[in-house]
This record gives C-alpha cells, sequence and structure tokens, in this order.
C-alpha cells in the first residue's frame, strides 16, 4: 500500500499531492462540524472550503515548494530557515487572507473582507505557534515530491482550526482550547452538589426510619 502510494506520487505528482491536500482540508471543515455537535451537517460550507482548498490551497502549496527548493536547493539548516522565513512571511499570509475572503465570496456575503479584518492577525498569530515547526520538518525530512502531502495532513488540523475562528471563533488558541474543552458551568455544578446533598440526606432519613420501624413492630401489645 505505501509502496504504491509513493509509487503513484512519484508519477502524478501534481495530481496526487493536490488531491490529497484538498480532501483533508475539506475533512477538517468536516470534524469542526462534528465536534460542535451540530444537528444537521452544512454540507455547503464544507462544499466551500473543499472549492477554496481544491482551487487555491493544493495547487499553490504544490508550485511554492517547488519555487522554494529551486530558489534554496538543499536541507541544510541555512537553506531550511531560509525557506522557512520565506514561508511564513509570505505564504501563510497570503493563504489565510485566501481562506477568509474566498469561503465569504462563495457564500455571497456582501464585505467578503469582513472576517479578514476581524481575525486576521489573530489567525496569523495562532499560525506561528504550529506552521514554524511543521514546517521545519517539512523542509529538512520530506523529500519535495512528498511536501504537499505532508503540508495537507498538517492541514487538515489547521482547518479544522480556521473553519471554527471564522464560524464561531475570534482566531485565538484560546478561544479554540476553550471550544474543545468547554469549562464546568459554577452555576451547574452547584445545582449538582445540591441535589447530590438532598439525596443523601434522604438516604439517610429512610435509614434512621428503618430502626424505628422495626423497634415500634418488636414491642409487645398490652391489653
Amino acid at each position: 500500500m505505501r509502496k504504491a502510494f509513493l509509487r503513484h506520487v512519484r508519477r502524478f505528482p501534481w495530481v496526487t499531492n493536490v488531491t490529497l491536500y484538498g480532501c483533508l482540508f475539506a475533512g477538517g471543515d468536516f470534524v469542526h462540524q462534528w465536534f460542535s455537535y451540530r444537528e444537521e451537517m452544512d454540507w455547503r460550507h464544507t462544499r466551500n472550503v473543499a472549492v477554496v482548498a481544491f482551487s487555491f490551497h493544493g495547487n499553490f502549496n504544490f508550485f511554492w515548494m517547488r519555487f522554494l527548493e529551486r530558489r534554496f536547493p538543499g536541507n541544510s539548516v541555512g537553506m531550511v530557515l531560509r525557506k522557512l522565513l520565506l514561508d511564513q512571511t509570505t505564504a501563510a499570509p497570503l493563504a489565510t487572507s485566501v481562506f477568509y475572503t474566498g469561503v465569504s465570496f462563495l457564500e455571497g456575503k456582501e464585505d467578503i473582507l469582513e472576517d479578514w479584518r476581524e481575525k486576521f492577525l489573530n489567525t496569523y498569530k495562532t499560525g506561528l505557534m504550529f506552521w514554524p515547526f511543521m514546517q521545519f520538518m517539512n523542509f529538512a525530512l520530506v523529500p519535495l515530491y512528498l511536501r504537499t502531502s505532508f503540508t495537507g495532513c498538517c492541514a487538515f488540523i489547521w482547518a479544522t482550526f480556521l473553519c471554527f475562528s471564522r464560524q464561531s471563533g475570534d482566531g485565538t488558541a484560546g478561544a479554540a482550547l476553550a471550544w474543545m474543552f468547554p469549562p464546568k458551568d459554577p452555576l451547574t455544578e452547584g445545582t449538582e452538589d445540591k441535589t447530590g446533598s438532598a439525596e443523601e440526606t434522604a438516604d439517610s432519613k429512610e435509614k434512621v426510619q428503618v430502626p424505628e420501624d422495626g423497634m415500634a413492630a418488636s414491642k409487645p401489645t398490652q391489653n
């Protein structure tokens, strides 16, 4: 299976890399909706994300990786850092901008820059906590013909975050963590504690009542 996949990537690098990238990116939106426990999936939004991923992100990443390799060939520390610097200062903000504006355009929003203005900077800052580490491994360890596929695997996680940020978040990692691990409501906890205490009190009263009933039954009746 692995050998067949690698042989297919070498034979059809563009088709395989772009297809895999687009499917993984769209899968990120599916995971976001699934984690949100929605009653019905918004397949239209998933379609819009897939259109942006296939038409731009996958293709751009494929040719961008080849441009970087021609401009800074090899995987020495110096070359890797140069690729990484150019990638995070050029490709990362461009890809984030296209996501926000592209999906808004496909949804028919009047102001397609609204989400970009509100969330781009926070999203870019959050990306700097994720992408430099992923791309460093990509440039240093992954062969060129697999780099877009590797980026697509990372983009699966990133797309989940992007879709959350666009629909209900603010582009920060803190908002995403609060969504994934919501804090317990103190009012709910207090109610549960009171309910538990009331049940324990009722049980203790029943336990006390049982011996009293038994003692009453054991007393002889007087004529």
